[in-house]
């Protein structure tokens, strides 16, 4: 059991699912939950296997909280337009924690172990550069597509009226594709891979519209979130063929 550090509880900004994470020191705490066994066990194998591209676990503290070693740097509060060689570092990092969690008994069947929520918000930058990603809550098995798809679609894609140009938009989904190492028939269906994960979003806050009030966000925020994924599925779709032809 970690002990209570006698230091002030600084509160933690960055991902947009899990309220309550402090930082105490060179710590982090967060609340318990239905994830925290898994969670544990994927730190401790990402420890064992040589990922160091995520904190350690450090085990409850007295007041039940998972406890976590602080990893210093910048964590983005909002999505924006990256530099292609950070979106390869994203991809590269991406492509390292899955190999630490492949052909393991969490991963079972399944060919890597996911964080179903790679974005920026969750990745630490130090000197400019993504060199870790956190909160793993949503982590479980499944397809390196899963993480891919919604990767290309946050760190690269944009619907907005500002932002790159479609085709800049698609070189930055190559070079996220490349630095991943993402070729073969995985390669080819990625466009199918980011639509999907621009569908699941849209669904996702829809069912936190209508059930239980488990995620910090105000009725809006969540129904612009729908509304976002719904643009962010409609670009992509206007422009398949764009992307495509760039990851040829």
């Amino acid at each position: 059991m970690t002990e209570i550090i006698d230091e002030e509880a600084v509160p933690l900004q960055g991902g947009r699912i899990t309220s309550g994470v402090v930082r105490i020191g060179d710590t982090v705490r967060r609340p318990a939950s239905t994830a925290s066994p898994f969670v544990a066990s994927l730190l401790d194998l990402f420890g064992n296997r040589g990922f160091a591209g995520a904190p350690r676990y450090l085990g409850p503290d007295q007041t039940g909280r998972d406890t976590f070693t602080y990893v210093p740097g910048w964590v983005p509060a909002r999505f924006q337009v990256w530099e292609d060689k950070q979106v390869a570092a994203a991809g590269a990092l991406a492509r390292a924690m899955h190999e630490a969690t492949r052909n393991s008994d969490l991963a079972g069947q399944h060919q890597v172990v996911c964080h179903h929520d790679l974005g920026p918000n969750n990745a630490v930058f130090q000197d400019k550069m993504p060199v870790a990603f956190i909160d793993f809550d949503m982590a479980a098995p499944g397809s390196p597509l899963e993480d891919v798809g919604y990767m290309s679609w946050v760190w690269c894609v944009s619907s907005k009226a500002g932002a790159p140009p479609v085709d800049v938009q698609a070189t930055q989904v190559r070079v996220l594709a490349n630095a991943y190492g993402l070729a073969g028939p995985e390669r080819d269906v990625l466009v199918d891979a980011i639509l999907e994960r621009q569908a699941r979003n849209a669904r996702f806050w829809g069912e936190v519209q209508v059930g239980p009030k488990t995620v910090e966000a105000t009725a809006q925020q969540i129904s612009d979130r729908v509304a976002w994924s719904r643009r962010e599925h409609e670009h992509t779709t206007k422009h398949r063929k764009v992307f495509e032809d760039a990851l040829e």
